[in-house]
């Protein structure tokens, strides 16, 4: 497991589903889009529509294109 990055921050949160651990599977607040006290992850950065982001409960560390804001597109319908 790796360790928490060192310029994790937790004034700076992102609430996204973990790809590794899923921990917010099952969370009432989590599948109705509201943020949850407990299943937020470290925001250590964005760049445009990426977020670099990291889980506190399996330190699993990931990208997350949001396709939103500056760099992002949005598909054709």
């Amino acid at each position: 497991m790796l360790p928490i990055d060192p310029d994790a921050d937790i004034a700076r949160r992102a609430w996204i589903p973990c790809p590794e651990c899923r921990d917010d599977r099952g969370c009432h607040d989590c599948g109705s889009g509201r943020n949850c006290r407990d299943h937020w992850r470290y925001l250590l950065s964005a760049a445009g529509s990426v977020l670099h982001v990291q889980c506190p409960g399996c330190a699993h560390l990931w990208r997350h294109e949001t396709r939103f804001g500056a760099g992002g597109h949005r598909p054709f319908p």
